[in-house]
């Protein structure tokens, strides 16, 4: 007999019994209101691992009184697809068939395509499921003929009842009275980062491992360093990331700190090192210009250290860009002249400004303050005005200076 997981055998059955996703399956949630009411069409479930995705599907199924069928996009192929179809033929008098497409992001353009026709003509409802922004992942025609819903990781708090749930399962399998500390349920469902599938298996481990009651002393092998699931491809990636710099960004250094613990702890060292050089120029920028300087020898220092003593240069770079002055006005510059470029726009550039085989060129060196009027702008762009000084300390003493030599040529 092939192994069935502890979280498969005790797999909710109802949205009551189901833990998380309130907002979905609660007494009030979307989902649960639009099943009730008999208005469950075609969906796309979207979130993280363990979150619940696939026992919703089931439990949509039961409710509509559909035939569920499953098939995972990282190994199934048109050919299944087209193999569920032909059985809609055997079902007419039931509810039809509900398709559960798991990790549909692994179906290339075409194969979503082939989707299309039976979704439109009710032959087949889909529900597909992935770990990916449904936005980016998945064909917009699909997408345009389905409800998207967000799975959010599970709260510890709500976790702790599956996992007596399922101390309760093993106990009646094997005949035994084990108990566990909530110490240490609460620390399994915390490490688990929200998936809840995780956590049933971690919960399954530590049963086994133990005497009479399940303790956290006895488990501390079984818990992972990095709690949460991380693709360093994913959204998850791109999150962190995301979360990264919108912290430095908005001056806070204590949220900053530890999303780079969280990137770190995943071991993704190059791409933290990769986003903070960014922040330094685009975020703080001219408003304190040595960020750039101090970040890159920061990260040439973690570069050579390597994990885990990289984190020491790293946590002093992002304190510093956190805690620093902050100033966009050289990014934006560059973005208003970037439209006026794929506008076509300045296509001729000065003469002057050309080879030294082009007269009329004046070397600002050979003038006083190093500064003479000339044109330096294409005609179609003259007086055209892509930087703006910021209102920190350092733009505005080059904007005073700016001043101040033009207005000695007047």
């Amino acid at each position: 007999m092939s192994y069935q997981p502890l979280a498969d055998r005790i797999r909710p059955e109802t949205f009551d019994e189901m833990v998380g996703q309130r907002h979905l399956v609660g007494p009030h949630g979307i989902l649960r209101r639009m099943v009730e009411g008999g208005s469950a069409g075609n969906m796309i479930f979207c979130g993280p691992p363990g979150t619940g995705k696939t026992t919703a599907a089931r439990i949509v199924a039961a409710a509509s009184e559909r035939r569920l069928c499953r098939l995972n996009a990282t190994t199934a192929s048109l050919a299944d697809v087209k193999a569920v179809i032909s059985e809609t033929s055997n079902v007419f008098g039931a509810g039809g068939i509900l398709l559960y497409l798991d990790e549909i992001q692994y179906f290339n353009k075409k194969q979503q395509q082939s989707l299309l026709e039976y979704m439109e003509d009710g032959r087949v409802v889909l529900i597909a499921s992935t770990t990916e922004n449904p936005y980016f992942a998945i064909y917009p025609a699909v997408l345009s003929r389905s409800t998207v819903f967000e799975f959010r990781p599970v709260e510890p708090a709500e976790m702790v009842c599956f996992l007596r749930r399922a101390l309760e399962k093993l106990n009646e399998e094997n005949g035994t009275k084990k108990g566990a500390e909530e110490e240490l349920l609460l620390t399994l469902a915390s490490r688990a980062g929200g998936d809840v599938r995780s956590a049933v298996g971690l919960l399954e481990s530590a049963y086994y491992l133990a005497d009479d009651t399940l303790r956290k002393e006895d488990c501390e092998a079984l818990f992972p360093s990095f709690a949460g699931s991380f693709d360093p491809h994913g959204d998850g990636h791109y999150d962190l990331m995301s979360c990264l710099q919108k912290s430095i960004r908005g001056s806070d250094p204590d949220a900053a700190i530890f999303y780079l613990a969280k990137i770190l702890a995943a071991g993704d060292l190059s791409a933290a090192m990769r986003r903070l050089q960014v922040i330094a120029s685009e975020d703080i920028g001219a408003a304190y210009p040595m960020a750039a300087v101090i970040v890159r020898a920061c990260v040439e220092s973690a570069n050579e250290l390597g994990l885990p003593e990289a984190a020491i240069p790293l946590s002093n770079a992002v304190i510093m860009l956190a805690t620093a002055p902050k100033s966009n006005s050289a990014y934006l510059a560059y973005g208003a002249a970037r439209e006026d470029v794929e506008a076509g726009r300045g296509q001729t550039v000065p003469e002057h400004l050309r080879s030294p085989l082009f007269r009329g060129y004046k070397y600002p060196h050979d003038y006083p303050d190093h500064y003479v009027e000339q044109t330096y702008l294409p005609d179609d762009l003259a007086g055209k005005h892509y930087y703006t000084f910021g209102q920190n300390k350092t733009e505005q003493a080059a904007r005073a200076y700016y001043d101040l030599i033009r207005q000695k040529k007047r």
